[in-house]
């Protein structure tokens, strides 16, 4: 995240205040000179409650010369473990551009550091307390503009170290920052909003109670891949198929269906099936994923609980469709969805993180969170389901990058896209991207960059843009979740709390 670029200082990014999670130890910057000679340089750093949070330490002398190559420099902050508490503060870079003149120019960052009670860590000893620390006057602005071609500011990017959740600067800056973007980014407006911070509270970092009622059936050590677990479980929910009577069909893909009937005449279900068309892969594809969320007994999950296979008959999948419940994405795209609030779509969110914070909670991954994966009821419940048929459904979602698979190459993560790594943080991702569906009613991610340039696009930092009428602190809580390191992103934990937290703060005015 390039704070200074092409001797442009990026206001905005240097407006927001941001979050340092308890378990950040310190921070980094990376800078550079390139006004071909070094550049003097004054850092001051200044905390809010130095009782909590003693005065951060550099590694580097707080008077100096700023190096003409690359180099990065680390702040230190250390609480002292009295109590909980935020702290900000607030690190001011002074670089003399020419002392003739006296043209100084000053960065000012402001830093969040959330302390825990009793939470201390041991001091690093390649940090320094210079005893030349001049006397700073806390100030929120930006005082000039660098030249061009002067001086280069970016943020750090080393393991462990870095600031949890400086994505977030990343997802602001792609929609404000024009100078650098790809050549296929559409251009959003303005917005004349300075970037809000999220609500944070110690609190959201303590642990969160995911619902209970459990089925014992869920086991995380099963591999649904084995031919014989598969056949375990569709042999225990196997229905006569006499007893399924199909309506009307809603969906139909190259090979794939998805109708809406009845089961015993009088349960409304969804029927997934595939034509005579498909070939026994497809039909092992549709059995296996189908089958991914079996005996996850959750509100928030929607399930297979029945397979019809017989001779010579393509299978029957069903799932139940009660209250007139449909697709969640061609649900946004209806006209109707556009009345949606920003309550109900927080409320939306809500109901999904807690459905993946239950399945995460005994180690399953959903690997395809997205809006083309859930269900939502005329009372806007909404529901995870599988990703079986999805890729026949909504073939416009994945993407074959040479090789031979489709995936949803836009929902994933870089390590999810790149070495195929899937987690609880890789999920996260994903989870971001599906708020921004419900936001954007469902437009397509990224829907100007070409597939197979995804992923240089995430490595250069770009991101979503901020949706229209999307708050400041749904969009952080976004991008959160499209932090580069998987140990900066979010848990599900964590983001019901956020959600939550965001979902009070709107109904205390409502």
């Amino acid at each position: 995240m390039y704070y200074v670029r092409d001797g442009l200082v990026n206001r905005h990014a240097l407006q927001y205040t941001v979050p340092i999670g308890e378990n950040i130890q310190d921070i980094s910057f990376t800078w550079q000179s390139l006004a071909g000679r070094p550049l003097p340089y004054r850092i001051t750093i200044v905390t809010a409650d130095p009782i909590v949070l003693p005065r951060p330490q550099l590694n580097i002398s707080r008077l100096g010369e700023m190096p003409q190559e690359i180099e990065t420099f680390s702040i230190e902050m250390k609480c002292s473990g009295v109590k909980s508490a935020e702290v900000d503060v607030t690190i001011s870079i002074e670089v003399t551009l020419n002392r003739v003149s006296n043209n100084i120019s000053e960065l000012v960052f402001t830093r969040r550091k959330m302390c825990l009670q009793n939470n201390i860590f041991e001091p690093n000893n390649t940090f320094t307390n210079d005893t030349n620390e001049i006397p700073f006057t806390h100030t929120a602005t930006t005082t000039t503009k660098a030249p061009n071609a002067i001086v280069t500011l970016i943020v750090g990017g080393a393991l462990a170290v870095i600031v949890v959740f400086a994505l977030i600067l990343v997802a602001y800056c792609a929609r404000g920052v024009t100078k650098r973007k790809p050549p296929h980014v559409t251009q959003t407006p303005a917005r004349t909003a300075s970037f809000q911070r999220l609500q944070a509270n110690p609190s959201s970092l303590a642990p969160y109670i995911c619902p209970t009622n459990i089925s014992a059936s869920a086991s995380p050590q099963i591999n649904i891949s084995k031919p014989e677990e598969l056949h375990r479980r569709i042999s225990e929910i196997t229905v006569e198929r006499c007893r399924v009577r199909l309506s009307n069909l809603l969906q139909e893909g190259t090979f794939g269906r998805v109708y809406r009937g009845t089961y015993n005449d009088d349960q409304e279900v969804f029927v997934k099936t595939v034509n005579e068309q498909a070939n026994q892969n497809q039909v092992s594809l549709l059995l296996q994923e189908g089958m991914s969320l079996y005996g996850a007994c959750h509100i928030g999950i929607l399930s297979v609980f029945g397979v019809s296979i017989e001779d010579h008959a393509a299978p029957f999948l069903l799932y139940m469709a009660d209250n007139n419940s449909k697709n969640l994405k061609l649900f946004l795209q209806e006209p109707i969805a556009r009345s949606l609030t920003t309550i109900q779509i927080v409320q939306m969110a809500q109901q999904l993180a807690a459905a993946i914070c239950h399945l995460h909670a005994h180690g399953v991954l959903h690997k395809d969170i997205a809006a083309r994966n859930c269900v939502i009821d005329d009372d806007l419940t909404v529901k995870l389901t599988d990703n079986s048929l999805s890729r026949d459904l909504f073939p416009q979602d994945y993407h074959c990058l040479g090789d031979r698979e489709n995936r949803p190459v836009k929902w994933l993560s870089l390590e999810a896209l790149t070495k195929k790594q899937f987690s609880e943080a890789s999920d996260a991702w994903a989870f971001g991207v599906l708020i921004w569906e419900l936001c954007t009613l469902a437009k397509s991610p990224y829907n100007d960059i070409d597939a197979f340039e995804i992923e240089n696009y995430l490595r250069d930092g770009y991101r979503l843009a901020q949706p229209a009428n999307c708050p400041d602190e749904l969009f952080t809580i976004m991008a959160y979740c499209w932090a580069v390191s998987i140990l900066e992103r979010p848990t599900f934990k964590q983001l019901q709390f956020c959600l939550q937290d965001f979902y009070n703060q709107l109904t205390r005015f409502v």
